[in-house]
């Protein structure tokens, strides 16, 4: 019996997502293969015979390109059994349900999916009975090591550009799932509610040794938080290096952790960790405590000072535009950046990323939050705001209009930055030219210039 995977978009990577739930099927002696929209089409001869699919929804992007791909889906595959599983699906189950779904996971997946499916090949005549509500699971699992054969080659995903702007093929890892933290918009909060599941070190490590067999140069982790559990992370980095001394990596790190962990930093660098990503998401910060993250602005200058004397580059990322944004508080914003020396290291994607309220987030916890916020939009996937101020919310579509036509010219993080710089700037009534900066480098970085929290462009929600 066949089953097809689907994964939409995960920004660049070859997925573990698609690879470890994959490899739990071909060992139960199912037919499997797979397909990523971001690099691959949907065509008949992969789909026609499928008796299952089962479709990734990771992050907003993806589920955005899911719901869009889902009627082609449903006609080529007619007679398929279709999941959906992943952070997303629980969420956004009704609208799954009614598009077609027959089963929707989200959580620690691989059992629950290898249980579907066998009841699906054995004919279960109570398979719609029992599938008409989403299945969380955070329990452990039966793992195997993830099958990869079925992908894209690694050289076909995004690669790491170094500061010399030569490339290296990238593996992809994950060494935990879900995270202990409970930041109001994170999508893993509802599926988790703050706990966290290891991916065994010795499933880790035959992972990587596959991925640099397939000519992985560089590993980026892929963890909600690389040190949700540091133990963890340093057993098997300190492994990963003595097998392969010269293989670097990167890893998400939340600004606490980085703090809290800060005398990990130069064994990190020792390891071959390249730059880490880190949720900064604002430098104001009523901002930070509406979001719940457990840093202030500050903690944020302390960070990129201690990353920088550990000769590891800072890639924060933002979620500038929020309900509590203010005019003043954005070019703020914009002026940290400068002043820390960071105009190359921050995608320019990141500067237009607008908060997104999916349904399920904790967001709607907060009281604050409800007047801002509509009815839920099937389209947009999310409760859409409006900002009190609407200037703010022109000058969010202004800045996605510069990032998109950037990305579409190949324009350079600075070059962006200084359109955006203009706008900002513009917005509070002020002309005040960029500050001459003759210190910023390029850092290393990952080729993809989108974010999982950015609204999908019109191409990747065509390109299927």
């Amino acid at each position: 019996m066949k089953v097809v995977f689907i994964n939409p978009y995960e920004l660049g990577r070859q997925s573990f997502a698609i690879a470890s739930p994959l490899a739990s099927l071909q060992a139960q002696g199912f037919a499997v293969e797979s397909i990523d929209l971001a690099l691959q089409r949907l065509v008949p001869n992969k789909l026609q015979d499928a008796a299952v699919i089962a479709i990734h929804l990771g992050m907003h992007t993806a589920t955005r390109i899911a719901v869009a791909a889902f009627p082609r889906i449903r006609q080529l595959a007619p007679n398929a059994r279709i999941c959906v599983y992943g952070w997303y699906a629980a969420a956004n189950a009704k609208l799954f349900f009614e598009l077609g779904a027959m089963a929707v996971f989200s959580g620690e997946v691989e059992d629950a999916l290898r249980l579907f499916v066998c009841r699906v090949r054995d004919g279960d005549l109570k398979l719609e009975q029992d599938y008409r509500q989403p299945l969380i699971s955070t329990g452990a699992i039966e793992w195997q090591v993830p099958e990869r054969s079925q992908m894209p080659a690694l050289d076909r995903y995004a690669n790491l550009v170094l500061a010399d702007g030569s490339c290296r093929t990238v593996g992809f890892i994950e060494t935990t799932r879900g995270c202990k933290h409970l930041c109001r918009h994170c999508p893993v909060v509802p599926v988790y509610q703050g706990r966290f599941r290891a991916v065994p070190k010795a499933i880790v490590l035959a992972d990587i040794r596959q991925q640099v067999a397939a000519g992985a140069q560089h590993i980026s982790f892929g963890d909600p938080d690389f040190l949700n559990g540091p133990g963890h992370a340093i057993r098997i980095l300190d492994a990963m290096h003595t097998e392969f001394p010269d293989l670097t990596f990167d890893a998400t790190i939340k600004v606490s952790h980085l703090l809290e962990q800060q005398t990990l930093l130069p064994r990190l660098r020792n390891w071959g960790c390249l730059f880490i990503t880190s949720a900064v998401e604002s430098t104001d910060n009523v901002v930070l405590e509406k979001l719940q993250k457990g840093h202030c602005s500050k903690d944020f200058e302390v960070v990129v000072h201690l990353t920088r004397a550990s000769n590891i580059a800072l890639s924060p990322t933002f979620i500038p535009f929020t309900p509590w944004t203010t005019l003043s508080g954005y070019c703020t914003l914009l002026e940290t950046i400068v002043r820390l020396q960071l105009i190359d290291s921050v995608p320019s994607i990141q500067l237009a990323i607008r908060l997104l309220v999916p349904a399920g987030s904790w967001l709607l916890k907060d009281v604050d939050m409800l007047p801002f916020c509509n009815d839920f939009d099937p389209q947009l996937l999310g409760y859409p705001w409006r900002h009190p101020q609407p200037a703010v919310d022109t000058l969010q579509r202004q800045i996605q209009a510069v990032v998109e036509e950037g990305d579409r010219n190949n324009l350079g993080r600075r070059q962006v930055f200084e359109q955006i710089w203009v706008l900002a700037h513009q917005a509070i009534g002020e002309y005040v030219s960029l500050p001459e900066i003759t210190s910023c480098q390029a850092t290393p970085h990952l080729s993809e210039p989108w974010y999982c929290c950015a609204e999908p462009t019109s191409q990747q929600l065509q390109q299927f």
